[in-house]
């Protein structure tokens, strides 16, 4: 049986040409045309995501090949299309950009692998007709599914000119968004500012969905949407039911979580209960399990240091042998001790780490982690997969796992052991579900021996 999954993928030539600034802004018009929709992004990211969630109040969620097989990626987009929803998918990197000198995982990959039409995003800087070369090149690079472009940051008077020069590349030009710098979004080290921290998003939002009024052709881009072939409805898949109660550490310091992973935890039968080490004064009663995702910790230090209840909350948590899973900022807030420049804060202190942030990438991307001892997630020997992004260095990052990049590059990371994992690699759990429900299950078990 199958139904119809309209849908789009807003691709790139490169970081930086407006594949978020385009999503935004088609996503914002299509809602106030009262469009039913679902976001998507490809890859790890967890910004954008969040930025679709919290400031359009869209479901978001990523497709990543490199945690997820083909089918099942077909299989979450089949789900979360149901009732009639377009989804928007926004790229990631340039097009064809996938784990090192192949497009595996790419935004190319993703939209071959699910059958969507692809409009490419083009910023025309200091070019004319290289920009047809160019958009040509893209389209026949490779086997994909572009279907077109829209040019970005190209004013209502030039555009004719630079529409009839992508026309000479055979592409269809789907319009344009022209520079309008009170509605940029602003980015840090780790990609865009949250929407918590930009009181006038909904405005500059509004001011992009006004340009795409006046420059998109939004009739042309829905119809392409419909053009995509229904996805097959996926088998039926039941996990077994673990009851437990899992504290989720939800604030300002700590957002960085996949949607799609609190689902899994759902699906599993456990409850999910929100808490802040921000503002709350410990965890939430009877929790079972904890876990602290990543974030932005260094930007309150002073705040999660000074909240003592909670990090000794945690202490006890700890002490009581109830399992944490933390990755990333939630790996930094159990260290000692964070610095960032001339600030520096005594966090939970459960590990014996000192961490401080640096001005450049440290560990990054896709890894494959090889366990070196039995541990809550998996015995010595057996696999996960998982992605680092952080600017900030630990003296100590953990032993109880090899991390080994495509390119051969390892190290050791994470702090793991029956009740523990610890360290900078974020997981995705639906693709190893196997370690997930063995995480559930130690939090049920370390609750029936309190």
């Amino acid at each position: 049986m199958t139904r119809e999954q309209p849908r789009l993928l807003i691709a790139g030539t490169g970081s930086g040409c407006g594949k978020t600034t385009v999503s935004s802004a088609l996503l914002r018009v299509w809602q106030r045309q009262g469009v039913d929709l679902c976001a998507f992004k490809c890859g790890p990211d967890y910004i954008d995501p969040m930025f679709h969630r919290e400031t359009l109040g869209l479901p978001s969620y990523n497709l990543d090949l490199f945690f997820l097989k083909e089918q099942m990626v077909c299989d979450l987009l089949f789900r979360r299309l149901s009732g009639g929803k377009i989804g928007v998918i926004e790229g990631v990197m340039g097009y064809y950009d996938g784990m090192g000198l192949t497009d595996e995982a790419s935004a190319a990959h993703v939209a071959r692998a699910t059958e969507t039409p692809t409009v490419l995003v083009v910023r025309p800087r200091g070019q004319a007709l290289s920009l047809a070369a160019m958009i040509a090149g893209f389209m026949q690079f490779a086997p994909n599914t572009i279907r077109g472009v829209i040019l970005n940051g190209v004013t209502k008077g030039m555009y004719p000119f630079y529409r009839d020069i992508a026309a000479r590349a055979g592409a269809q030009v789907y319009g344009y968004l022209p520079p309008i710098p009170e509605a940029e979004l602003p980015e840090r080290h780790l990609g865009l500012v949250t929407a918590q921290e930009l009181p006038d998003l909904q405005k500059r939002l509004e001011l992009l969905a006004d340009a795409a009024c006046e420059g998109l052709d939004l009739e042309g881009l829905l119809a392409l949407a419909k053009t995509a072939p229904p996805l097959a409805e996926p088998e039926r898949t039941t996990y077994p039911k673990i009851p437990v109660r899992i504290a989720v550490a939800q604030d300002a310091a700590f957002c960085f979580y996949y949607a799609d992973n609190l689902d899994v935890l759902t699906e599993c039968g456990a409850e999910i209960v929100p808490f802040s080490p921000l503002s709350d004064t410990c965890l939430p009663d009877d929790a079972d399990g904890l876990y602290l995702g990543g974030g932005y910790p260094e930007l309150y230090l002073e705040q999660l240091a000074g909240n003592h209840s909670m990090k000794e909350s945690i202490h006890q948590h700890i002490a009581a042998g109830k399992p944490v899973l933390a990755e990333c900022g939630g790996f930094m807030y159990l260290g000692a001790e964070v610095a960032d420049g001339m600030q520096s804060a005594p966090l939970v202190g459960a590990l014996p780490v000192y961490t401080e942030l640096t001005k450049r990438l440290q560990n990054f991307g896709y890894v494959t982690l090889t366990a070196q001892r039995d541990n809550i997630l998996c015995d010595a020997g057996q696999t996960l997969r998982a992605h680092e992004f952080h600017y900030s260095k630990s003296d100590d990052a953990g032993n109880c796992f090899v991390a080994q990049k495509a390119n051969g590059k390892q190290w050791e990371c994470v702090f793991a052991n029956e009740t523990m994992y610890a360290g900078y690699p974020h997981l995705y759990f639906r693709g190893q579900m196997d370690a997930i429900q063995r995480f559930l299950s130690v939090c049920l078990e370390k609750r029936r021996d309190a």
